[in-house]
């Protein structure tokens, strides 16, 4: 089956940038010293460090290795107009995937078998130009220091409450920011607002045995039910509180930001003016590049 859609040539973050992303980067631009110091807590040695782990770990995606999800991350690419990362994937029991952009090295991508096991090929595409979206939007300044951050409360001892200080509340909001407008590069690549919103089912309550069982219409009713609560004071105050500490938005709501922007004019509108960047770069230049 071929996923593959036309390019969106030249296509810019800011043009599908989500507002709360754009909000929330501006807030976090002016927590003084933050580059610095994540810096002075890990420095160089700590980034190679984690770098290492992660590739020595993980079986490196080519084309020579797991062609199929190869060609998956160059498709995605294509189309949202960004140089590939190298995708790595690892065994791990947590449906999970991840990005790095190290200063240096090449940007690399994670996804966990877990994962990939519960999707379909086109929901595997989802998630590789979610990722892409971070390095699309330009996340990785301050994404990248943050995985690091919480990957040293898992792998090195004694640092969990060091780490637990370090992750401020304003971080973590930015973090859930920014993953709405991932989405919406997980449904530029796909241009199926069905095949993102079914990955965040899976996400919330999927397992390789429960996954080809899952009613996505069902999932879609529960963000009702979830936005009913925040008609109230005390419940927009319990909403607050359960995601306080959350590095992603619940699933609900991201499915149903997906839903909204899917029938958005904008969405529409950047859709049908890339396509005739496309079809101009065709017929003017002979084509589009390969990767």
């Amino acid at each position: 089956m071929e996923f593959s859609k036309p390019p969106l040539v030249g296509l810019k973050a800011d043009r599908f940038r989500h507002p709360l992303d754009l909000e929330a980067t501006q807030s976090l631009k002016q927590i003084p010293g933050l580059d610095l110091m994540v810096r002075n807590l890990l420095g160089p040695l700590a980034e190679q460090f984690f770098y290492l782990n992660n590739i020595a770990s993980s079986v490196l995606v080519g084309e020579n290795q797991l062609p199929h999800l190869h060609k998956l991350l160059l498709e995605a690419c294509k189309t949202l107009d960004l140089d590939p990362p190298q995708l790595y994937v690892q065994q791990h029991p947590a449906p999970n995937a991840y990005t790095f952009a190290m200063r240096g090295k090449q940007p690399f991508i994670v996804i966990h078998t877990s994962l990939i096991e519960i999707l379909t090929p086109e929901e595997v595409q989802a998630v590789i130009a979610h990722e892409l979206g971070h390095l699309k939007c330009e996340h990785s300044v301050y994404l990248t220091p943050i995985n690091i951050l919480i990957l040293a409360a898992n792998l090195i001892p004694n640092w969990g409450s060091v780490i637990a200080q370090s992750i401020q509340g304003q971080m973590l909001e930015w973090i859930r920011c920014a993953e709405f407008s991932c989405d919406r590069a997980a449904l530029l690549a796909t241009q199926n607002p069905r095949v993102v919103m079914s990955v965040l089912m899976k996400l919330a309550g999927g397992s390789p045995t429960l996954a080809p069982q899952l009613n996505l219409d069902a999932f879609i009713e529960q963000a009702r039910a979830y936005d009913d609560i925040s008609q109230t004071e005390l419940g927009q105050m319990l909403k607050s509180a359960q995601t306080a500490q959350l590095t992603h938005p619940v699933p609900v709501i991201r499915a149903r930001e997906i839903d909204r922007w899917a029938s958005s004019p904008a969405y529409q509108s950047l859709l049908q003016q890339q396509s005739i960047g496309y079809n101009e770069k065709v017929e003017n230049k002979g084509g589009w590049r390969n990767w």
